[in-house]
C-alpha cells in the first residue's frame, strides 16, 4: 500500500457531480483505493468551501461522503511550512496552498494526485489527471 497525497482539486471534482472533472476523480481515487490517502489541513479547508457557502446540511454531507472516502486530514507541520516556503521561494507563480499540498507529498516521501498540470515542473512524483 502506498501513501497517495490528495489536492484540493482532487476532492472538489471528486464531490460535486457537475464539476467536469467529477468522472476522472472519481477514476483515480477508485484506481488508488488500496493506497492510503492523505488530505493536508490546507486542502481540506479549500475542498470545504463550497459546503460551507450551502450551509451545515452541505457541510455535514461532505463529511460523511469524506469519511467514507477514506481519507486522513494530515495537519500542517512546522517541519511542511518550511518545505512549503523553501518551495514557494523557488518558484513564485505556486501559491501557498499548492505549496503546502507538495510539501505533504515531500515530507511523507509520497506520490500527489492533482488537476494542475504545473505541479509536474515542481516535484516528480505529481500524477495528474
Amino acid at each position: 500500500m502506498a501513501l497517495l497525497v490528495l489536492d484540493a482539486s482532487i476532492v472538489i471534482a471528486w464531490f460535486d457531480r457537475n464539476d467536469a472533472l467529477h468522472l476522472r476523480s472519481t477514476a483515480a481515487l477508485e484506481l488508488t483505493r488500496t493506497d492510503e490517502r492523505v488530505l493536508p489541513a490546507s486542502a481540506y479547508a479549500e475542498s470545504l468551501v463550497v459546503p460551507s457557502r450551502l450551509g451545515q446540511d452541505a457541510i455535514v454531507l461532505f463529511e460523511r461522503a469524506l469519511a467514507g472516502l477514506p481519507v486522513r486530514v494530515e495537519p500542517i507541520t512546522v517541519e511542511v511550512a518550511r518545505r512549503a516556503a523553501e518551495l514557494r521561494a523557488r518558484h513564485h507563480a505556486l501559491r501557498l496552498g499548492d505549496a503546502l499540498v507538495l510539501a505533504t507529498a515531500i515530507a511523507f516521501d509520497a506520490a500527489v494526485i492533482t488537476a494542475d498540470r504545473a505541479w509536474t515542473r515542481y516535484y516528480p512524483r505529481v500524477r495528474v489527471i
